[in-house]
């Protein structure tokens, strides 16, 4: 007589053993479904709005909310969103049309020059001359990037340092994660530490009414104890990793990655002739001159996609390219990351639902009632939780500070607290949830980019939020007390 087993059961890993979480598309429709029953649930309420001229923007009138007539949305609008979520311009940011299409230029632009072998013979030179010390990367890097998130709240413009990252990182003998976590976790922390940021630090000040240079010291502070905290946690795992490879929780992708990103690179070493070598000047070039545009001239997402399409050009013509190997490599490239663009399409599509609901405002409203008449310290947690529940229904940092500053800045006076560390609250708030939201295209598309599961990524920088969140509690309820 034979035991017979279940089908669905598995001797190594139980029951759920070949569950298969489902992928970012489909937990992105779940969350708007989710925001859409949200719709028929929560009261709908708008404040007034009054044009702010030093913003260029209306913002809320603190005292003006009021309930209105209700907006639930439907299953025709859950299928809409995700569409109209490419072209909806009401969410403080631009729209992910120019997002995404920014995307496709830069998957042609890499695809180029990955195909002249330029990328690959400089990544055999770095490797070679960093050989016992490629741990040293993490840092830099992490503080270039954290240095973008300070000074101009570096987040799209982030997308194309991760295809550029991940091959470098792996032929270390790290992972996609590495990369990944260096690129997000550097230009994030710098955002949670923002100083000077015009899109966080200095609208939330003119919102506030106060000079967006009070309370810089704290930031300061924040800023590069925050540094050292991510790089620590980030170059423990990747020297474990190194040591040993199957500690890697994109293990089990090692060869599918390996074929990926370091599929061109074969056991002979590249000649790093003239012309690679002029390339990658090109290639170099072209992302100075990005942030020097987005930083200094003002320039946004299709500057950025003019910029480069004209690098693409230039690099064709210095690797002597035809017209269709040209052309067909631009092609392979943009195929390679049409599935970002439209990951960042989706996630946009959440915060859609959401305005045309009517619920917004409500949340807002509801914050408001909570933070009144509290203590200093208990006042600025309570401030910060709520900002960090808005920050995940508006991941825009400048949409939140319009949003929310003129309402929860004039609170503080009551409480005996500083502006400056709501301000310092809201930033960090936002800093940290634009670490892990689902609804934010930078951490989507980045993820994405470097073909890291969404939900490893949770998994494995959790225990990080949860240090920086204690982190920031203590800067918060010190800043609070002095």
């Amino acid at each position: 007589m034979t035991t017979q087993t279940l089908p669905t059961e598995n001797k190594k890993g139980g029951f759920f053993a070949n569950f298969k979480f489902p992928s970012a598309y489909t937990i992105l429709f779940l969350l708007i479904a989710f925001v859409a029953v949200l719709t028929w649930i929560v009261p709908a309420g708008q404040y007034d709005r009054a044009m702010n001229e030093e913003l260029g923007r209306e913002v809320p009138v603190t005292g003006t909310y009021q309930a209105v007539e209700g907006n639930p949305q439907g299953v025709i609008d859950v299928l809409l969103a995700p569409i109209d979520g490419f072209y909806d311009h009401n969410s403080y940011e631009a729209a992910a049309i120019d997002v995404s299409l920014f995307i496709l230029i830069i998957g042609g632009f890499l695809g180029l020059v990955t195909k002249t072998g330029a990328i690959d013979a400089g990544i055999e030179r770095v490797t070679a001359r960093l050989e016992g010390r490629e741990e040293l990367m993490i840092p830099i890097l992490m503080a270039l990037f954290a240095a973008g998130g300070t000074v101009y709240g570096m987040a799209e413009e982030s997308l194309p340092f991760y295809t550029l990252l991940v091959p470098v990182m792996m032929a270390a003998r790290f992972d996609p994660l590495v990369a990944a976590a260096t690129v997000l976790l550097g230009a994030g922390i710098g955002v949670l530490g923002s100083t000077i940021n015009p899109f966080a630090t200095v609208i939330a000040a003119n919102a506030s009414g106060i000079p967006f240079t009070d309370g810089i010291m704290l930031r300061i502070a924040m800023l590069v104890i925050g540094w050292g905290i991510c790089v620590a946690y980030v170059m423990r795992y990747a020297k474990m990793v190194q040591a040993d490879p199957s500690k890697s929780i994109v293990y089990d992708k090692y060869e599918e990655n390996k074929a990926h990103f370091l599929g061109n690179q074969t056991g002979e070493q590249l000649e790093f002739t003239g012309t690679r070598k002029l390339i990658l000047t090109i290639f170099g070039g072209s992302f100075a001159v990005m942030i020097y545009g987005v930083s200094v001239a003002g320039w946004w997402m299709a500057e950025i996609s003019a910029m480069f399409l004209a690098a693409t050009i230039l690099v064709g013509l210095v690797a002597r390219m035809s017209e269709e190997e040209f052309t067909t490599s631009f092609i392979d490239g943009a195929r390679d990351l049409l599935g970002v663009a439209l990951i960042i399409g989706i996630a946009r599509g959440i915060v859609v639902v959401m305005d045309r609901g009517m619920i917004t405002d409500t949340i807002l409203f509801s914050a408001e009632q909570m933070v009144t008449g509290l203590s200093s310290v208990v006042f600025i947690n309570v401030m910060f939780f709520l900002e960090v529940l808005l920050s995940f229904l508006v991941p825009s940092t400048s949409g939140l500070a319009v949003l929310t500053m003129p309402i929860m800045a004039p609170l503080a006076d009551f409480a005996g607290v500083g502006r400056d560390l709501v301000i310092t609250a809201y930033q960090s708030a936002s800093g940290l949830v634009n670490l892990i939201t689902p609804t934010s295209a930078v951490v989507m598309g980045g993820l994405a980019i470097a073909r890291v599961p969404y939900v490893r990524w949770l998994k494995w920088v959790m225990p990080l939020i949860g240090i920086l969140t204690v982190f920031c509690i203590v800067v918060l309820s010190i800043g609070a007390l002095i």
